[in-house]
């Protein structure tokens, strides 16, 4: 069984990212490529990457209407991205296209509540709940609307799991036992992702920014 780290490489320099996946590659699973990397490479960039040999996890959050999501996913066909995200506040009609317009062997999932936001900021936006019921809302949409899964964090990972027992579940913002947060509010250590039902986790800085990258993987899959 391959690793379930998803190494996230958050930068525009394709050479840099090339060299951190490399680095890495015999000690994750796969490789998560966003916003940042995908709007200075595009195309060329993910087929650079895939060359490396390791899935990847295009984290592009698409939220617009369900025809302009179908277009951009059906785009993205050529590049046989293992994961694509969408965000689940687009909609059921949203969700369900651009899961249809999906490739066969690309798992579309659905972006919940970002990690990177907690009640107060859910109050701010106009949602008068928690975040865990907030992500439980959003993942009976997702599953109603046919997705393999959603992105959460490792705080409702294990309540979502025991709803949706073959669900594809990604945490993002994880961060090892003394690890500084950075702009994570709800984050939890990779073994208890796990240990919780997380079926990726994904792991940014504490990798990418270490001294040694590949230690840092090795150590962090250790405790796994």
């Amino acid at each position: 069984m391959s690793s379930p780290i998803y190494v996230a490489i958050d930068t525009p320099d394709l050479e840099r990212a090339k060299h951190l996946a490399m680095r890495v590659h015999n000690h994750v699973g796969g490789i998560k490529l966003g916003l940042e990397f995908f709007c200075a490479n595009g195309h060329h960039g993910m087929y650079e990457m895939a060359r490396i040999g390791l899935p990847i996890f295009l984290d592009l959050k698409l939220h617009d209407i369900p025809n302009t999501v179908a277009k951009a996913v059906q785009a993205l066909h050529v590049l046989e991205p293992a994961i694509l995200t969408v965000h689940a506040a687009g909609g059921r009609a949203m969700l369900e296209d651009a899961k249809a317009a999906a490739g066969k062997n690309t798992k579309v999932v659905a972006v919940t509540v970002l990690t990177s936001l907690d009640v107060s900021d859910l109050n701010e936006i106009g949602v008068e709940r928690n975040a865990t019921a907030q992500v439980e809302r959003l993942a009976d949409l997702a599953q109603d609307a046919g997705l393999d899964g959603i992105v959460c964090s490792g705080e409702e990972v294990g309540h979502i799991r025991r709803r949706w027992h073959d669900g594809f579940f990604v945490v993002p913002g994880v961060r090892p036992s003394g690890g500084k947060k950075g702009d994570q509010k709800r984050a939890v250590t990779p073994r208890a992702a796990v240990d919780a039902g997380a079926s990726i986790i994904v792991i940014g800085r504490p990798i990418s920014q270490a001294k040694d990258p590949d230690m840092a993987a090795r150590e962090i899959e250790a405790t796994l």
